[in-house]
């Protein structure tokens, strides 16, 4: 039941020592300050690193070729490893934790786009059409590669934005027939992404370049990706399977890395996201730490108040008070002290985080932030949430005791009391 007397003598203590309830709230509000920077900091420098691995899928992995280094089933070191197409149609439809496949055939260099009059040297990717997701390719404008294409040679090509600008200015480029190199090659797509670097690339089907280029049954790269897992040694489990399945294929040691070399980015993500759950975990005991020494200096306060309330106390006592409601003031008096004083620490840290979230965007809006590994430095709600149960909480933990020690002083005794 709410006692409006109770609630005037609660007031009338903290009036009457401004300077020990403002010290002691500061301490708490600090604590929990603290841990809202330290937690919205910490979220930032993982979203930044997230959205690093955010242009390619995170279950992808790259394998390429080289020269062997150890002798191997009668065969010398120093021979060429090389993919081909039937190695493509081995990972797609027999190759244990593969999910999805592009094949890439080089051209050697920057090839001479023209349209009109208009020419510039451009990087051209020749892929299949699943690459659009593997490397979350963004269309802007007509489509990606399709199966068609492939099965067809289409001479059909995706350009990059830069290529666009740099080609057609305003014009839709969608359609139209441009020279790479000497071939034409329509238009069908065009790709954008603001984050990368990829828009002075164009992408061409794979067995239009193979024919055209004279591959003959050449692939000098494969992407992949692989099957989703929960642990990092499931991932390098899968990325040494795969390993494995295409040493058996070309007779080469599994263990020579120049004969055939892997990135596998479900490894390195599985890695960095443990470590910054690690961090959060470390984040969390240094802000906890910090807000049970702002506690303790509240719960060292309320002793200090029942010491020297111990004659009112034992007034109260012989004139009926029960020791629970004894124990209801002096927690009410800490749960008090220690919300507000909280509160105000978590709106100010949550503030703060949001300030520094807002500047970030506008770096970002204005295209000098592309380099910053720190983005949406905020704190969620659940963790808000968690953080007021914890105020209320640590205000009722560091009451208690006082309060115990009040319940328990006699009326006789504290009478006498000097």
């Amino acid at each position: 039941m709410f006692d409006i007397d109770i609630w005037q003598e609660i007031f009338s203590t903290i009036r009457k020592n401004k300077l020990r309830t403002f010290l002691t709230g500061f301490s708490v509000a600090w604590g929990i300050f603290m841990l809202m920077v330290l937690l919205g900091s910490g979220n930032g420098l993982q979203n930044g690193v997230r959205s690093q691995f955010s242009d390619n899928a995170e279950n992808i992995m790259w394998m390429w070729t080289g020269e062997t280094s150890i002798p191997y089933k009668g065969y010398k070191e120093g021979r060429e490893i090389r993919f081909n197409n039937e190695d493509y149609d081995y990972l797609v439809g027999k190759a244990e934790g593969v999910d999805k496949v592009s094949a890439r055939f080089y051209l050697r260099g920057d090839i001479t786009y023209s349209y009109g009059k208009e020419y510039g040297s451009f990087t051209t990717s020749t892929c299949y059409p699943a690459l659009a997701d593997m490397e979350k390719i963004k269309i802007s404008s007509g489509r990606f590669i399709n199966d068609l294409d492939m099965m067809d040679y289409r001479k059909v090509v995706v350009i990059g934005d830069d290529i666009r600008k740099a080609l057609f200015k305003e014009v839709d480029p969608l359609g139209k027939y441009i020279n790479i190199g000497n071939v034409p090659f329509m238009v069908v797509g065009v790709s954008y992404d603001p984050r990368s670097r990829d828009n002075r690339q164009a992408y061409m089907p794979f067995t239009t370049a193979q024919r055209i280029y004279g591959g003959g049954n050449r692939v000098h790269t494969f992407a992949i990706t692989t099957e989703m897992v929960k642990t990092t040694e499931e991932a390098e489990a899968i990325g040494e399977n795969i390993r494995q399945q295409m040493a058996s294929r070309h007779s080469f040691d599994p263990t020579d890395q120049k004969a055939m070399g892997s990135f596998n980015m479900l490894t390195e993500y599985m890695r960095t996201m443990k470590i910054f759950q690690a961090i959060k975990m470390f984040v969390w005991i240094i802000g906890i730490g910090t807000l049970i020494a702002g506690i303790v200096g509240v719960s060292n306060i309320m002793l200090i108040l029942v010491k020297e309330r111990t004659r009112e106390i034992g007034i109260r006592k012989a004139l009926g008070a029960s020791p629970a409601s004894v124990i209801g003031l002096i927690l009410l008096e800490s749960i008090l002290i220690t919300t507000i004083a909280g509160y105000i620490g978590l709106v100010l840290g949550v503030g703060l985080m949001e300030g520094f979230n807002y500047a970030l965007e506008q770096m970002m809006a204005s295209g000098s932030g592309e380099q910053i590994f720190f983005m949406n430095p905020t704190v969620d709600f659940g963790t808000a949430v968690a953080a007021t149960l914890i105020l209320i909480l640590s205000g009722a933990l560091a009451g208690y005791i006082p309060a115990r020690k009040a319940a328990k002083v006699k009326p006789i005794e504290a009478l006498h009391d000097e």
